[in-house]
């Protein structure tokens, strides 16, 4: 099959790139490299550098079906700079799907958020919680998870969209470069390497067994090889949405322990106050996406993701 994929020159879009490419599809990546770059591009992938809004240059009806990771995905700027998540999220996103019907392309996996449930009701979060975003970049997730419904009912698109909870971890060469860095592991990295002095703990009253706040971590292939078996998931006219998560969570402390053990290097912290929005706990129930998809997440160790991190940082340092 032939793919393409906007944003693969990011963190999990060049992942879920190079697992199309194993896998024997034909692979073109299409990212204007505002937050992407270019050595994350898979070797065997075309490169195109261009925006989506300009998808109907490249789309054609030569295309099975396109994944979609373009995106700007920090919730902190979402809320002082709103219109650039609107613009660039939804405009973006109406536009590849304006340049796909024009194509013919009647086949897109949509990368979501867990950010589109804002404060969880009730834990493991199931697809048919509330959907209260508490975030523009929440919000206009959501936005386009309800294009894509249209579309699909309107003119037989096959979607699935993905909502993501805690991606971490790497694959080989592919992992987290974002610059600035906001995700917790990388960051505890960070300090490991010695490029941070500590590693700030936004509260630890919260109602958890150590105070600070739990997250349902995924490695980044799991979430990849769902990308693969969403593909073929949907039906003509069907719009699917899959949580995606371990349906186990790790708190903040349990990730600085974990990094210590697995880098050997001390991690000094910092209790900072609360960040504002957010939830105490947040997991994942996937079993949608195990039920409709056949996914089974093999790598769910936190070590594991920790040290495949670790690698990955490592490559990334000599590097530079």
């Amino acid at each position: 099959m032939k793919y393409l994929v906007t944003g693969g020159a990011g963190y999990v879009g060049s992942v879920v790139a190079q697992h199309l490419l194993e896998a024997g599809h034909e692979v073109t990546v299409l990212d204007n490299l505002s937050t992407g770059f270019r050595a994350g591009v898979p070797a065997g992938a075309a490169f195109v550098e261009g925006d989506i809004r300009d998808a109907a240059k490249w789309l054609d009806p030569s295309y099975d079906g396109v994944l979609h990771f373009a995106a700007s995905s920090q919730v902190g700027e979402s809320v002082v700079k709103p219109e650039k998540y609107w613009d660039n999220n939804v405009g973006g996103s109406m536009a590849l799907l304006g340049a796909m019907r024009e194509a013919g392309v009647r086949r897109l996996v949509f990368s979501s958020t867990a950010a589109t449930y804002g404060e969880p009701e009730q834990v493991p979060i199931v697809e048919s919680a509330p959907t209260k975003p508490t975030s523009p970049y929440g919000a206009t997730k959501l936005a386009v998870d309800h294009m894509i419904t249209s579309e699909a009912h309107a003119h037989g698109l096959s979607a699935v969209s993905l909502r993501y909870f805690n991606v971490a971890g790497a694959y080989g060469t592919y992992g987290e470069r974002h610059d600035p860095e906001s995700h917790l592991i990388p960051l505890v990295l960070q300090v490991a390497q010695g490029r941070r002095d500590a590693i700030s703990v936004y509260g630890d009253d919260y109602a958890t067994p150590d105070g600070t706040c739990v997250r349902d971590y995924i490695h980044v292939a799991d979430l990849a090889e769902a990308h693969l078996l969403a593909l073929t998931a949907a039906q003509p006219g069907e719009h699917l949405i899959c949580n995606l998560g371990n349906g186990n969570g790790f708190s903040v402390r349990e990730v600085i322990e974990t990094v210590r053990q697995v880098t050997g290097h001390p991690i000094p912290e910092v209790v900072a106050p609360r960040r504002g929005g957010d939830p105490a706990v947040l997991v994942a129930s996937a079993d949608t996406a195990r039920e409709k998809l056949g996914w089974n997440p093999s790598r769910e160790d936190l070590a594991g993701i920790v040290a495949d991190a670790w690698q990955f940082a490592q490559h990334i340092a000599k590097e530079q």
